[in-house]
């Protein structure tokens, strides 16, 4: 399993999750190197690919397996927001990448090669948040318009659009694409995907902005923000199922419900939630410890920078990189930046 952080330090972190002694674990570096000339807003990964965005246009890719650069898209003209990786079903590599910008647009790139497919704006203003089904046929976004929106992957534009009369900041959809969870504030709404009826409403008993969140197995939500905790909300009741208090010394900025190379999670298992946080640590925690006691986490990293924003994958069962990619070296991406 894999770990890709990025900071606003310009920074990307990557970390393999490896057995230690039990029931420990460890994070091992992969890479970390300024990959962007300002700091990165969003990375995604899946399979053997990772990729990050940045406040300066860009998006970088990485092969994972061989810690390789394979280049960077120079499409968009204003800061990516939001980035997302569409892979078939129980496959492990991505057949395409979703992209969203500062400037309201979405553009929709082919995985192999990496090429621009599409670009169009479904908002006036900047996209806050993008979450593709399941199915890899449409998407969700939510913008700083105040405005809802649903995207057709395949013909590549926007079907239908809501005024929410108030702005949200992101937008994810279940395991099963069944619902769909919007965060507006220290609020999450609960919505059916099919006609978009709110179920409930989950509010931070704090009263805390929400600043990360992600689906895990049988109806949990996982959430994070200036609260300084990990939310497990079970979205069928609309309460607490457990809580992580104190998680980092800081606000989270990313939560990852980590897996196996097959997308699945096993009662066999251990149940893996890794979080990111702007002290600049990242830490794995077994949320099945919380029923008995306080975690401890089972393993961290502090890369001392503020991070931003975290993805997780699996790095089992990959192909070999393809011809062309690049060792990440400093050398080669201060010449790529320089041929930007």
């Amino acid at each position: 399993m894999s770990l890709i952080a990025g900071s606003y330090e310009k920074y990307i972190w990557g970390f393999k999750l490896k057995p230690h002694e039990t029931p420990h674990l460890i994070l091992t570096p992969l890479f970390s190197y300024p990959s962007h000339q300002s700091s990165i807003t969003t990375v995604a990964s899946c399979g053997h690919y990772a990729a990050s965005g940045g406040s300066d246009d860009i998006i970088h890719l990485y092969d994972l397996p061989s810690a390789s650069y394979l280049g960077s898209l120079h499409d968009h003209s204003s800061s990516l927001t939001s980035l997302s990786f569409v892979s078939p079903p129980n496959l492990s590599f991505p057949r395409n990448l979703i992209s969203s910008a500062a400037d309201g647009s979405v553009s929709i790139f082919d995985a192999d090669p990496f090429v621009l497919l599409k670009s169009f704006r479904p908002h006036r203003k900047a996209v806050n948040d993008l979450s593709v089904h399941p199915s890899g046929k449409l998407a969700l976004t939510v913008g700083r318009d105040e405005c809802l929106a649903m995207l057709n992957l395949v013909r590549g534009r926007r079907s239908f659009c809501c005024r929410l009369g108030r702005e949200a900041s992101m937008v994810k959809f279940d395991l099963g694409g069944d619902r769909f969870f919007m965060v507006v504030e220290d609020k999450i709404g609960v919505h059916e995907a099919e006609d978009a009826k709110l179920l409930c409403e989950l509010e931070n008993p704090k009263q805390k902005r929400v600043l990360c969140v992600t689906p895990g197995e049988n109806g949990v939500l996982y959430t994070g923000g200036e609260d300084r905790n990990i939310t497990a909300w079970d979205t069928k009741s609309g309460k607490v199922a457990y809580c992580i208090e104190d998680a980092h010394s800081s606000r989270l900025k990313g939560v990852v419900v980590l897996t196996r190379n097959d997308g699945t999670a096993s009662v066999d298992d251990p149940y893996l939630v890794a979080s990111a946080s702007s002290d600049g640590v990242i830490r794995v925690w077994d949320v099945r410890m919380v029923i008995k006691e306080k975690p401890n986490p089972l393993a961290e990293a502090n890369t001392k920078s503020r991070l931003t924003c975290l993805a997780g994958s699996s790095l089992k069962s990959f192909k070999q990189p393809g011809p062309g990619s690049k060792s990440i070296q400093k050398e080669e991406l201060d010449a790529e930046m320089e041929g930007s």
